[in-house]
């Protein structure tokens, strides 16, 4: 299981449409298994970080197909983000 270290400043990319999400400003973990379980980026209504309209993209660990060196490779129907 990788560190939440691992994901700083890395690229999330949607397979399903070439789209870059941005990059990782939270996660979500069951403290109880010692596990991730989603990663959140921003929705397209963040403006330099400060505007938060509530439309987060949360994508479920299972949702993620490759973590690089530079990029998070995550399989999501584009339906599930602005």
């Amino acid at each position: 299981m990788p560190k939440s270290s691992d994901f700083r400043v890395k690229e999330v990319i949607n397979i399903r449409d070439g789209r870059r999400l941005g990059t990782i400003i939270d996660m979500e973990f069951n403290l109880s298994e010692g596990r991730i379980t989603a990663i959140i980026v921003p929705g397209s209504s963040k403006w330099m970080g400060l505007i938060k309209n509530g439309d987060d993209i949360v994508i479920p660990w299972e949702r993620i197909k490759k973590i690089g060196d530079d990029v998070i490779l995550v399989d999501i129907e584009a339906r599930r983000y602005p």
